[in-house]
């Protein structure tokens, strides 16, 4: 891994790539995003201040943890003059997603627990249909699984 030394000011996307562990694509992805910013050169190519290092760790490490980047993005904008999080911010929005995460777990555990009943079609299985779903009448309230979803 390349070590840039402190007075850089600025990285280049594979310089950027190559000490945040995200592939090029992936930055280019976050910029147009909103999630990061960059300048450009005059022969066009993209710098980004050093602070992009800890804002790409804390894009990466709340995608890790299952929130979505539109959740992020929003997140990020919400930091006084869209500012590096830092400490204090992960503890606070972490504490905030805290609800999300939960009603996520508790849906893939039921998921799982599920498992070998489940179809996905929105009955517990074909061999209890009749009795779980008659006349399909869950089918009325949209596709997908729905018991699993709302018990």
């Amino acid at each position: 891994m390349p070590q840039i030394t402190y007075t850089i000011q600025e990285l280049t996307v594979g310089q950027l790539s190559a000490r945040s562990g995200a592939a090029v694509s992936a930055l280019h992805f976050y910029e147009t995003k909103g999630l990061i910013s960059s300048r450009r050169t005059s022969g066009n190519q993209r710098r980004y201040d050093r602070d992009a290092l800890r804002r790409v760790a804390f894009i990466r490490a709340a995608q890790r943890v299952g929130i979505p980047l539109a959740t992020i993005r929003e997140a990020l904008s919400e930091l006084p003059d869209e500012r590096t999080p830092n400490r204090e911010d992960w503890a606070r929005l972490s504490e905030t997603w805290r609800g999300e995460l939960e009603q996520r777990i508790k849906q893939l555990t039921r998921l799982r627990d599920h498992l070998d009943d489940c179809i996905g079609c929105g009955c517990l299985s074909l061999e209890t249909c009749a009795l779980s779903n008659p006349d399909d009448r869950n089918g009325l309230r949209g596709a997908g699984s729905r018991l699993l979803v709302e018990r």
